[in-house]
């Protein structure tokens, strides 16, 4: 540890998720009373005239009763599928790492990932690895405090950072700039390779499969990931020894579907493990280099459909479904061999969003969030 860190003093994290401590603990700040959520049409308006989207807070999306059928099924369809994805990152970040580490998931779709991950290590390798879920934030970076608290708590373990899956990178790329920014501060070198369950976009080098698939913990927002809001940084709400902010949902926790979510999972490793090993064979002998495959997709659409702001342009299942679910979509595109898009389909339907075919590459589909300028 340099010395350019023990002069800090830390508060102790706020108790807050419907997981288990030995799962996971959130380096965040509970500000469950101190944010009022706004609707999508609200929000949107205020993102779109300059307001930063960490700043606010959508109201939970409250999943029909169909959509809850849904998830269900889906669970059931890629339980093992999963399993393995989890097996194959997991093994590969011990190859590349080494044992003495920190896992770092990136709140909130990287959580129940991260604490799959720690569970199959543990299942396998029975070692029991820190486990923490931090903020990072798209035009603000990482948070600082949260970096400090787990490198002044575990001298000499390194941080493998870990996500649910790549859209376009953006986050990727938040990142790598947040631990040159972090170096530059502090003189500790993070190193900023993310671990991912999926990465169709091909924009990292540490994952479980690079298909575009739907990952059950990306549809129901805070009940799959321990009841934990997306994360806030406001100046009013986060001072300057805060960590970053979110709020419990404890209001929701007989609909809370986490720990469900992370043991069935879990205890689907017994019967992948020969295809964990196949798979990450076929990695391994593989050149896995990032070739920003996805981007390709993106700059086309952005081109086609004359959108200003390439983050109107959300790709992959995961982040269509975030853009149905939290923000005002325009349209949905989806490649015309796609399956398994119900999902997608049915949120589509209930939101009155058109869909359209259209020749992805990377992808399966990509939401297109409203310009509201136009209107």
């Amino acid at each position: 540890m340099t010395s350019s860190l023990k002069k800090f003093s830390l508060r102790e994290p706020d108790i807050m998720g419907s997981y288990s401590k030995n799962d996971v603990i959130f380096l965040l700040k509970d500000i469950s009373d101190m944010i009022e959520e706004k609707d999508n049409d609200e929000r949107e308006k205020a993102i779109q005239s300059g307001v930063h989207y960490s700043e606010m807070l959508p109201i939970e999306y409250r999943p029909s009763e169909e959509y809850i059928k849904l998830f269900y099924e889906s669970l059931k369809k890629y339980d093992k599928k999963i399993a393995t994805a989890v097996g194959v990152v997991g093994e590969l970040i011990l190859k590349k790492r080494g044992k003495d580490i920190v896992l770092a998931s990136l709140a909130r779709a990287g959580t129940p990932i991260g604490i799959l991950i720690k569970r199959y290590i543990k299942y396998k390798y029975k070692l029991d690895l820190p486990h923490y879920s931090i903020s990072i934030i798209r035009g603000k970076g990482i948070d600082e405090n949260a970096i400090k608290y787990i490198l002044l708590n575990h001298p000499g373990k390194e941080i493998q950072f870990i996500d649910g899956w790549t859209g376009k990178g953006a986050i990727t790329k938040v990142l790598q700039m947040a631990c040159k920014d972090f170096k530059k501060k502090w003189t500790v070198e993070l190193n900023d390779d993310l671990a991912v369950l999926a990465d169709p976009g091909y924009c990292v080098s540490t994952f479980g499969t690079r298909e575009d698939f739907l990952i059950p913990s990306a549809c129901l927002n805070s009940t799959v990931s321990g009841l934990v809001s997306r994360t806030v940084h406001r100046e009013d709400l986060i001072k300057e020894d805060d960590f970053h902010g979110a709020k419990f949902y404890k209001e929701l926790i007989d609909e809370d579907l986490s720990n469900f979510y992370v043991d069935t999972i879990s205890s689907k490793f017994k019967y992948v493990l020969k295809d964990i090993e196949e798979n990450l064979k076929e990695i391994l002998n593989k050149d896995s280099t990032p070739t920003w495959l996805g981007l390709k997709d993106v700059e086309k659409i952005q081109r086609d459909f004359n959108i200003e702001n390439i983050n109107f342009v959300k790709p992959g299942i995961g982040e269509t479904t975030r853009v149905l679910l939290r923000r005002i979509p325009w349209k949905i595109l989806i490649r015309k061999d796609s399956k398994n898009l119900e999902h997608i389909l049915l949120l589509a339907k209930e939101r009155n969003v058109p869909v359209e075919v259209y020749p992805l590459k990377a992808y399966n589909c990509c939401g297109i969030i409203k310009n509201l300028r136009r209107e």
